[in-house]
């Protein structure tokens, strides 16, 4: 049957004081809301999955959802409670799912093991929830602050999402709280208020909840360790991952009445780059390397300038649709170093951009994209202001010997 997810999206920003919902902000390139779904999309028996969010917010989900490639999703109103968002999502999810998932689109840095560890264990406990043992000493006290308990550490643990249960179970325990005015922060308490007991399993202290303006400090900080902590155990297994690399290089010629378009930014400069697309040279080179890498030739090949499908097309389409090659391939992009020779316009302005741009294209982190901008100190054609060049090296890696 597979399972459903309900992605509590609905929540306001209030605590970050930004007047906009905290899970549309970027995370390391990628929005919050896109990290959380992709977490789940990689499952196949993950069957269907509802964000639930405010009606303001679907304009901009839906963009997010185009941009990023992410299909079969489906929303649903949130409301001003958290328990109001995972109500509407349980009346959105098709009733053929067996088991539901509950998360909290603030958690974006939930792991595909815990993911699957819950999946597996629901299937004999019937309601699970991820979790970790308290690390303070925890107090409980009365209305004035005084402390009226300590309750043992060791049985303590603090409640993550996301939480599972039988497709069953989580309608009958929505459907008391309805009619019984139960209100809690988290359905293991309404599935508990049905007297039914729930398993935890162990989470990760790094599942962290952005919640407030420093949780975002601490999420990227705990992503670019895990990626060094990833190329690391890349290396040590290099007998179940094969890493391959690549080099792009590309020119293309100024001209007067082009738009110059680098990385997918337009620079405000008086010419622009002859080419049968829009001769994009940085995203060309950036191409080039990660096809290299995946040893299937060139763009040529693949996007021949005789071809009018691609006249005036957009580099980062053209990018897309490489990513999507090694997609079907299995390979993974791992990180990617881009340099841009030119003597003029300068480029530093705009290198946070483009740095964006192509790991929003490539559907990484932007912390595996380094952009760089050099000059010729006037020597060769970049240095007379006749053409602009690009080099590029790519790094990827892939589960086939």
């Amino acid at each position: 049957m597979g399972a459903g997810v309900i992605i509590a999206a609905a929540g306001s920003g209030e605590r970050m004081g930004l007047g906009k919902n905290k899970v549309l902000l970027p995370l390391e390139g990628i929005p919050i809301l896109i990290r959380s779904i992709k977490a789940f999309t990689v499952h196949p028996w993950i069957k269907e999955i509802i964000i639930a969010a405010r009606a303001e917010d679907w304009e901009e989900i839906r963009a997010m959802l185009e941009l990023w490639q992410i299909k079969d999703v489906k929303l649903a109103i949130g409301g001003q409670r958290r328990q109001d968002s995972v109500a509407a999502g349980l009346a959105a999810l098709s009733s053929g799912v067996g088991w539901v998932f509950v998360h909290d689109a603030a958690r974006p840095l939930i792991d595909h093991q815990t993911i699957a560890a819950a999946y597996n264990a629901v299937q004999q406990y019937q309601a699970v929830g991820v979790a970790v043992p308290v690390k303070d000493t925890i107090k409980l006290v009365d209305d004035h602050r005084f402390v009226v308990d300590t309750p043992p550490r060791s049985n303590l643990w603090a409640i993550q999402t996301p939480q599972v249960f039988s497709y069953q179970l989580i309608k009958d325990a929505y459907s008391r709280a309805e009619s019984e005015n139960w209100e809690v922060t988290d359905d293991c308490s309404l599935v508990e208020l049905l007297g039914v007991k729930v398993k935890l399993i162990p989470g990760s202290y790094s599942n962290i909840k952005i919640t407030t303006a420093e949780d975002l400090v601490i999420a990227a900080a705990v992503l670019n360790k895990q990626s060094e902590v990833d190329a690391m155990d890349t290396s040590r297994d290099s007998g179940s991952q094969t890493v391959r690399t690549g080099i792009g290089y590309d020119v293309h010629r100024l001209v007067s009445n082009r738009p110059l378009v680098l990385a997918g930014v337009q620079i405000d400069y008086p010419l622009g780059l002859d080419g049968h697309s829009d001769a994009d040279v940085a995203a060309h080179a950036l191409m080039d390397a990660l096809l290299g890498a995946a040893r299937l030739g060139d763009i040529g090949r693949h996007f021949p300038d005789t071809d009018p499908r691609y006249k005036g097309i957009s580099s980062l389409e053209l990018l897309r649709q490489v990513r999507a090659k090694l997609d079907e391939l299995d390979y993974l992009i791992g990180n990617i170093d881009l340099v841009i020779v030119a003597q003029r316009p300068k480029l530093a302005g705009y290198i946070e951009q483009m740095e964006r741009n192509l790991a929003q294209t490539m559907q990484i982190g932007v912390e595996r994209v380094n952009v760089k901008a050099t000059t010729t100190e006037g020597l060769g054609f970049c240095g007379r202001g006749e053409g602009i060049a690009a080099l590029a090296t790519a790094a990827v890696f892939s589960k086939r010997s």
